[in-house]
């Protein structure tokens, strides 16, 4: 194959979409094409331009509108429609991983005040109210007790959007401070870090300190499998460990990676890019 070009999906630049650019620039016979979601149209007939699609999106609607339009006029994309629309939404993703046979935390899924009150109380106190679609660690509820449940669960019925009108009900996990964050190219479990804070939110994004995890072959095993069950790709996996063992948590599709590069000393973008390209070229 000649020069492979690569279309780069993308709204702001954030650090990681920086580190991508800069390893792509190092690559011979491939041309980046920026393709900003602010800008695009399409005619559903034309066919762009480009061999594939990495997508670094961050408006979750926009990102998973173009990829099923660039995989329906033939270019693949990375990650798929499929997974991103899985990843997307923590329901689809809970099923997916029980589908799969992954262990996650106990959980329930509820359409009203009323049900998602029982269904809080069924399983016991505390546990973790969390939006279907979001991110970054935000507008989660660890709940601890009935006046709290209430009290939360009419602000999100009377305040929320449709995605607050339905409730993903979890478990809370005693993670003792910290949680891992995973990442997968295809079929390899590449980097692990664990991410440590004070507060029961242990998120980067929140201020979580990122230190190495070793790649055990649980976790790694673990980690693949889980990428399996919503369908593969470049994936980050967030886990917990438990009394119980390792739980999977979150499955991120466009993951960002800024702060695990310099402590698992694992050049995450060339990953990712030999990844990327290893699909143009199928």
């Amino acid at each position: 194959m000649g020069t492979i070009r690569v279309g780069f999906l993308h709204s702001l630049i954030r650090k990681e979409e920086k580190l991508l650019i800069g390893e792509f620039n190092k690559r011979k016979n491939v041309e980046l094409v920026m393709l900003d979601d602010r800008e695009l149209s399409f005619d559903l007939k034309s066919r762009p331009g480009i061999d594939v699609l990495v997508e670094r999106s961050i408006n979750h609607s926009r990102a998973l509108h173009a990829l099923r339009l660039y995989q329906s006029l033939g270019v693949p994309c990375i990650n798929t429609y499929g997974v991103s629309q899985t990843c997307g939404d923590k329901i689809l993703t809970a099923v997916a991983l029980s589908e799969h046979q992954v262990p996650q935390p106990d959980l329930r899924i509820a359409f009203t005040e009323t049900s998602a009150l029982e269904a809080i109380e069924e399983l016991g106190y505390p546990v973790v109210l969390k939006p279907a679609v979001g991110s970054w660690g935000r507008l989660l509820s660890k709940v601890n007790d009935r006046d709290a449940a209430e009290t939360i669960l009419e602000h999100k019925t009377v305040l929320g959007s449709y995605h607050h009108s339905i409730f993903f009900i979890q478990k809370y996990i005693a993670k003792k401070g910290r949680d891992i964050r995973a990442f997968v190219t295809g079929d390899e479990c590449i980097a692990a870090i664990y991410r440590s804070s004070d507060h029961w939110i242990t998120n980067t994004a929140r201020g979580a300190t990122a230190t190495n995890c070793e790649l055990t072959t649980e976790l790694s095993e673990l980690c693949v499998k889980a990428a399996k069950a919503v369908g593969g790709g470049v994936l980050a996996i967030d886990l917990f460990e438990s009394d119980d063992g390792l739980l999977v948590n979150e499955v991120n599709y466009t993951m960002e990676f800024r702060n695990s590069i310099d402590t698992t000393g694992v050049n995450i973008p060339d990953k990712v890019i030999n990844f990327v390209l290893a699909q143009a070229k199928s």
